[in-house]
């Protein structure tokens, strides 16, 4: 993990691949906790044997899960000492470029494309999040990602 003094020194990197975060394993039982919480109980996602004779051979994670894996992935990948909170604040675009099998290892690599003042003793950045499954020659998303960072 990288460890940032302060939002300065963050800043800094723009331009740069800031970190790349630890792997984590999907599994079926985070999968049908999704489908539990957002509604989502398609077939591919959350019935195993039926998706082993569907398009992808087995049950696939939702394209939402992979999304909403980003938080941690920044977590294991670097913290700011002198900042007192994020925020998670929009996304710019997103795309599922692969499917992501059950039992896959996912990590993802930052990039920070902007770091702009805001009011509150903030920064909004622009982060390119480019999440990998181990592997594979493409990566399964690709996200532009809005953060909200204060001291």
């Amino acid at each position: 993990m990288k460890t940032f003094q302060n939002l300065a020194e963050l800043a800094a990197c723009v331009g740069q691949e800031v970190a790349v975060s630890d792997w984590l394993t999907i599994t079926q039982a985070q999968v049908n906790l999704f489908a539990e919480a957002t509604g989502d109980h398609q077939w591919i996602h959350v019935d195993p044997e039926r998706a082993k004779s569907g398009p992808f051979g087995g049950p696939i994670a939702h394209g939402f899960l992979t999304l909403s894996l980003l938080p941690r992935f920044f977590e294991s990948s670097f913290e700011v000492v002198q900042s007192r909170m994020g925020v998670n604040y929009g996304l710019n675009k997103v795309r599922f470029t692969a499917p992501v099998p059950v039992g896959s290892r996912l990590r993802a690599r930052m990039k920070l494309l902007a770091s702009d003042p805001i009011d509150g003793n903030g920064v909004q950045m622009r982060w390119e999040v480019t999440v990998e499954r181990e592997g594979a020659d493409k990566p399964v998303c690709v996200a532009e990602s809005l953060v909200r960072r204060y001291t």
